[in-house]
């Protein structure tokens, strides 16, 4: 049975054992997780660089030797590396712009929506934080999300719809939860994994209208079709490799922010009568970005590509199951 029991200063997440994670320690790890994801998602795709030379290089004798492969693959590693670390410059830093203009966002006006701003500000002032900037999406759907990598981009975002149909504890519970993303530096690690996963998807579109326009036109040499099949299946199992690894942390996070902004608000009751309204119309229409849709405070299999996937698709699901949220959140 999962329990929580809240502490001043932290909290305690457990699933089979009591396990204390306060602020700082949260915030130490997802810092160490980014250094990390920074080392391994450049690893994993020179890893499939030289899976790709591997079989390019098969022969009728077998496959290529060790040696063979080296040979080709060393040169490329300054390449690669230069190619990915220009792509995570541009899209790390251009990010929050990104993220705006495909949410469809605009400013939260001061003056029209003082509610918003005045139960932000208390949150924040309360905890010593910095107000981050607020934004709106024209949705009726109850939905909210938190991005940015630093103090000048870090933003809340939040439907028409969340704002108008929540009560003030209820959104205050909402804008907690997103504002536990933001300190616990959840918002910046989601970023980086976005950036490195982009890559393979991109990989794997590239490779996919390779092969397929291959087939269509028939101009393409038998072997030569059959190098892009390879190459698409090795992108293919690299990229789930990566979306599996990049939605087990945002399923944890999602416990996190809960419990903090149940700290942070000492209303954990709000926050569960906010999800429970949530659930039941959470799918923003107008964002179809599923890197958008996954920093959502709720996020069904059944509203992403995942759907097809059946009970698998939890494997694959960027948020734990709202349900179990609102009974861990009830248990305080």
């Amino acid at each position: 049975m999962t329990s929580i029991v809240l502490l001043s200063g932290g909290f305690f997440i457990s699933e089979k054992e009591m396990k204390y994670i306060g602020i700082q320690e949260q915030i130490s790890s997802n810092n160490r997780k980014s250094i990390l994801l920074l080392l391994a998602f450049p690893l994993l795709i020179l890893a499939v660089v030289w899976a790709v030379i591997f079989f390019f290089n098969f022969t009728d004798d077998g496959p290529p030797s060790a040696n063979t492969v080296l040979e080709i693959f060393i040169p490329t590693i300054p390449v690669v590396l230069t190619i990915v670390g220009i792509w995570f410059f541009i899209a790390y830093f251009a990010n929050s712009a990104m993220i705006n203009a495909t949410a469809g966002s605009e400013t939260l006006s001061r003056k029209e929506n003082m509610r918003v701003y005045n139960l932000t500000e208390n949150l924040c002032m309360s905890i010593g934080m910095k107000m981050p900037m607020l934004r709106i999406i024209e949705s009726p759907a109850l939905n909210a999300f938190a991005s940015g990598i630093n103090e000048k981009t870090y933003t809340v975002t939040l439907t028409r719809g969340i704002i108008e149909k929540l009560n003030d504890e209820e959104l205050e519970g909402v804008i907690a939860h997103e504002l536990m993303h933001i300190r616990n530096k959840d918002v910046r690690l989601l970023i980086i994994t976005i950036v490195f996963v982009g890559i393979f998807s991109f990989l794997v579109q590239i490779a996919f209208r390779s092969v397929l326009y291959g087939s269509m036109t028939g101009g393409r040499k038998k072997d030569d079709n059959k190098g892009m099949i390879i190459i698409l299946v090795i992108a293919i199992v690299a990229y789930l490799l990566s979306i599996l690894f990049k939605f087990a942390l945002s399923r944890k996070r999602e416990y996190l922010a809960d419990t903090g902004a149940a700290q942070m608000t000492r209303n954990p009751r709000a926050l569960a009568n906010a999800l429970r309204k949530i659930s039941n119309n959470h799918h923003v229409e107008k964002v179809q970005s599923e890197d958008i849709q996954q920093m959502f405070i709720e996020n069904a299999p059944e509203d992403t590509s995942m759907n097809f996937l059946g009970g698998l698709g939890g494997l694959f699901a960027t948020h734990p199951p709202i349900e179990k949220r609102i009974k861990i959140l009830e248990q305080f």
